[in-house]
């Protein structure tokens, strides 16, 4: 065995045993393309454990493995870092995914460079690639790319380097209208997401420091030249080994149209407040405490805005009868609203209105309320009881009525409009629905004593009571009310009809 033999089989030696703890793989090739040597951890990058298994020479190595770069596409046998290297090529930091042919289920991810020794005269002797096992690394930058794509949040990332995007996520795209060609590679300059952003020196300086920039507002350029109001903030991060900086968004444009549409409704409302000659109030639903006023409601009761802002309904006591706005409220907070409903309005100076009260729920800056619109309708009923009362001064004894003139005189009495709830005919007792009746068959006091066996003042006082129950003050009014209600048809009018 000659000098120069024997020298490199020594060198091989000593190369393999200085290589073969080390924790990158190394393949050493003959000039032939076969496969020489490879170290454990070459092996076990591979999923095997003999050098035999990698296959005799490059040929077979693509034959028993499959490569494939990060964009999935599939190498040629050729373009093997294997067959490269054995071709005398030298390259560096090749990224590929390496699959066992027999086992698709494994896969790992190297990077790969080659290297070419040679001999004192400088000519190719051995030929060595060398690998790294990224697969942890790789699966953890394809979950970030994954969450990154996924996420719905508009976000660009900027290499610190050089201050260009290296990536964009489908939300950023879809915000400002831009492709990803003509974000990926522009620089800053080019797209300044800063341009206009509310503390853009603070942003700049934190971003020549590599330190996190906070939430500020910003108006962001879109593609097709107009703008969008924005909130971002930039987060470090450590992508491929660089410095960058992950820029996030919130698009504010829904929110500032929501607000601009609410603005403008709250001011249409407004200008209808006050401008409106019915008078309005609104309070507060768990208080009924007045938050405001128009000016027709001052107007027309005769306060002042400091004499009824801020006080309850109940102590400013404009609604006359006490058990009519317990009513009144009591509704309100059933069905939310009321239409029309009759009741006596005190003005300041103890005045009474007659008035038609509609009233609505609605939620005022966050505050439930209640609206209510008062419809002054006192000449209306002052011609409507002037009407009965001169029918009543010329039939003083109800017992002269028809049956067609009740029936008119009730149409005359009867509010167009749904009232508040009132008593029910079954909350009288029974004594007091005996004497009802008889007052719908026209009796006088003295026949209804003498049919029901009682006393006279005993009658009265039990037409009284009936009177109060049913917030009437006469007799035809009570027969209204029971007209209204559909009792005693069979027999009204019966001494009128003789």
């Amino acid at each position: 065995m000659s000098q120069d033999v024997l020298t490199t089989e020594t060198n091989r030696r000593q190369l393999q045993q200085i290589i073969a703890s080390l924790s990158d793989g190394v393949i050493l090739l003959e000039l032939d393309q076969s496969i020489l040597w490879a170290n454990e951890a070459a092996l076990t990058m591979h999923g095997i454990s003999r050098v035999g298994e990698l296959g005799h020479n490059a040929k077979e190595y693509a034959e028993r493995f499959n490569l494939r770069y990060r964009n999935n596409h599939p190498l040629t046998a050729d373009q093997y870092p294997l067959s490269r290297v054995a071709a005398g090529e030298t390259f560096s930091d090749v990224l590929v995914e390496v699959t066992p042919a027999h086992d698709e289920e494994r896969t790992w991810v190297h990077t790969v460079r080659s290297l070419v020794l040679t001999d004192r005269n400088g000519d190719p002797e051995s030929l060595v690639l060398i690998m790294s096992d990224v697969t942890d690394w790789a699966n953890a930058e394809q979950r970030f790319e994954k969450t990154f794509n996924a996420n719905p949040a508009p976000a660009v990332i900027c290499r610190l380097s050089d201050l260009r995007y290296i990536k964009v996520n489908p939300g950023f795209l879809e915000m400002t209208g831009y492709s990803r060609d003509q974000v990926i590679g522009a620089s800053t300059y080019e797209l300044d997401i800063l341009e206009k952003a509310e503390r853009k020196e603070l942003a700049i300086q934190r971003l020549r420091d590599v330190a996190t920039i906070p939430q500020m507002q910003a108006e962001l350029r879109t593609a097709d030249g107009g703008s969008k109001q924005v909130v971002v903030a930039g987060q470090t991060l450590v992508l491929n080994d660089e410095d960058c900086m992950l820029f996030s968004f919130v698009d504010m444009e829904p929110r500032r149209k929501v607000e601009v549409a609410l603005r403008q409704s709250e001011e249409r409302f407004a200008k209808a407040f006050r401008l409106t000659p019915v008078p309005i109030l609104i309070c507060s639903t768990d208080e009924q405490r007045v938050i405001d006023v128009n000016q027709a409601f001052l107007d027309t009761l005769a306060y002042s805005g400091d004499e009824v802002l801020g006080k309850t309904v109940s102590e400013l006591e404009f609604v006359d009868d006490v058990a009519a706005r317990t009513r009144l409220f009591a509704a309100l907070v059933k069905s939310g609203r009321v239409d029309r409903v009759d009741l006596r309005v005190r003005k300041k100076d103890a005045d009474l209105l007659e008035c038609a009260v509609s009233a609505e729920t609605m939620v005022i800056q966050d505050t439930p309320c209640y609206l209510l619109a008062l419809m002054d309708i006192t000449e209306r009923k002052r011609t409507e009881l002037e009407l009965v009362a001169a029918i009543e001064e010329v039939m003083k004894d109800a017992s002269w009525f028809s049956r067609t003139l009740i029936e008119k005189l009730a149409n005359v009495k009867k509010v167009n409009s749904p009232q508040l709830p009132s008593v029910s005919f079954t909350e009288l007792t029974a004594r007091e629905r005996d004497v009802l009746g008889l007052i719908c068959e026209g009796l006088a006091d003295k026949e209804i004593a003498a049919r029901l066996k009682l006393a006279p003042n005993t009658v009265r006082n039990h037409v009284a009571t009936v009177y109060s129950k049913l917030d009437v003050h006469s007799r035809s009014e009570a027969i209204v009310w029971a007209r209204e209600r559909g009792l005693f048809s069979g027999v009204w009018g019966s001494k009128g009809q003789r």
